[in-house]
């Protein structure tokens, strides 16, 4: 029998990652031949892959990477990762966006392509694009198409939802008004949807976003199912800001996509309380539960 195994990165030497992996742990208690950590030995029982802590940014980069390397040889089949800084993996001279941008360095090719979700429960938002300035951002239908595609199959045989119900956010706001206000939704996202829906794929659109978004949150906090098994939002705050708004700590960001699935808490590094022993780890919880649950 397969034994599905995970792979822990401590994340940020100077921020929270080691507390809040060391406390999650603590509380889910998995099996201990399912879990290798990478990083800072934390002591615990597990087996534990050590870096050289000499340089932080470097420390985070070669974590990632011997994360990688595992999983590129079978040994893993999923990776949850502690915050790390992106003006850290700077400083030391790499210069990737964040860590979904490395992990697909590593694990991905021109079949396997990272994309960026965040779940809490039955909601999902999938970015169509991450971590791009707004001014340089740029949709195609090749794009919508080929991410939209990524994210069905993630959610029929990750999430084992038989008939995927999708649901893609405007560009522009109120849709574009017919083209007053933008005509991407007219030229690029509206063209998408239609050829999606030749390939038999449950996909709606484009919506204004401040409306779809307004009706998650009602669904949300009135603890009532979601009407889309999925959205997609067209940048980076355009998704993120209802969710973490909504969610908190709750939501679990999850790279699909690549040969294995990773998932990370949503906050960050913590700079400021570490060591304090303050970190609350339920972030930390969730992403491990939510790739135990996924495996």
């Amino acid at each position: 029998m397969k034994l599905n195994k995970i792979a822990i990165t401590t994340g940020d030497i100077l921020g929270v990652g080691e507390e809040i992996t060391s406390k999650a742990l603590k509380i889910i208690n998995p099996d201990k031949d399912k879990i290798i950590i990478i990083g800072k030995n934390l002591n615990l029982g597990y087996e534990t892959i050590e870096v050289d802590p000499k340089d932080n940014g470097e420390f985070c980069y070669n974590s990632l990477k011997i994360a990688c390397n595992l999983a590129n040889e079978g040994k893993i089949q999923g990776i949850v990762t502690a915050p790390v800084s992106k003006e850290a993996l700077h400083k030391s001279g790499y210069n990737f966006n964040g860590q979904t941008e490395i992990l697909e360095y590593f694990l991905g090719d021109k079949s396997n392509k990272a994309e960026m979700v965040f779940i809490e429960n039955d909601l999902r938002v999938m970015l169509l694009t991450r971590h791009v300035a707004l001014s340089d951002i740029k949709i195609t239908k090749e794009m919508i198409i080929e991410k939209t595609i990524r994210f069905h199959d993630f959610l029929k045989n990750k999430c084992k939802i038989k008939n995927p119900r999708i649901a893609l956010c405007a560009l522009n706001p109120h849709a574009g008004e017919n083209g007053i206000l933008g005509d991407e939704e007219k030229l690029i996202i509206n063209p998408a949807i239609n050829e999606l829906k030749l390939q038999n794929l449950d996909v709606e659109g484009a919506y204004s976003a401040d409306a779809l978004f307004l009706k998650v949150g009602k669904k949300y906090l009135s603890h009532q199912k979601q009407d889309y098994d999925g959205i997609i939002s067209m940048y980076h705050d355009q998704g993120l800001c209802p969710v973490k708004a909504l969610t908190g700590d709750n939501s679990v960001n999850t790279t699909i996509g690549l040969k294995v699935i990773r998932t990370s808490p949503p906050t960050g590094t913590a700079y400021d309380i570490k060591g304090k022993n303050i970190a609350d780890p339920n972030g930390m919880v969730k992403a491990i539960e939510l790739m135990l649950k996924l495996l």
